[in-house]
């Protein structure tokens, strides 16, 4: 579809969005990656968006620890993400196997070396075609500004660093 191959090449930041969720089996993280992640909607209140499929299995899950007053941790993936932004994609059973992680007291679950991360709760939420788009809005953030991000380019990881001919 020359649609979706436009879409496509237009560059954009990987983010992994996770909370620890009671799934039924005790609480466990649960992730959603997302290449839709936009920063800047709004200055006050701080918000940030993303979009999400209505065919995601992942973020019911989330929206409803959400909902239950959980916080969501925005993670924005680094060059360093490349393997792991692919496994926290798949339909593994343990897509945290061997990532490591951090989880704060609301829930919130952030990966290690993330260039930004940012705690966030559901502002809003509203369809968009075959997508929700969702405003979350900030509670708190930091940054790794030497840490170079991950790209998600003509469908598939770029980094930003050259790298060596060889």
């Amino acid at each position: 579809m020359a649609l979706r191959t436009t879409f496509a090449l237009f560059p954009t930041g990987v983010a992994a969005l996770s909370a620890v969720v009671d799934t039924g089996n005790g609480p466990e993280p649960v992730v959603l990656v997302a290449s839709s992640f936009q920063v800047g909607i709004s200055l006050d209140p701080p918000l940030v968006l993303f979009a999400v499929q209505h065919t995601s299995t992942s973020w019911p899950k989330l929206k409803t620890a959400a909902d239950a007053g959980g916080r969501i941790g925005v993670s924005v993936l680094g060059e360093a993400h490349d393997l792991a932004a692919r496994q926290l994609a798949s339909k593994a059973a343990d897509r945290f196997a061997g990532i490591e992680t951090t989880t704060t007291d609301s829930g919130a679950h952030f990966i290690h070396g993330a260039p930004v991360w940012i705690e966030a709760s559901i502002h809003s939420q509203f369809p968009a075609g075959d997508h929700d788009v969702v405003l979350l809005q900030v509670h708190a953030a930091g940054t790794a500004p030497d840490t170079e991000p991950l790209v998600w380019h003509s469908s598939g990881f770029r980094t930003l660093t050259p790298r060596p001919a060889g």
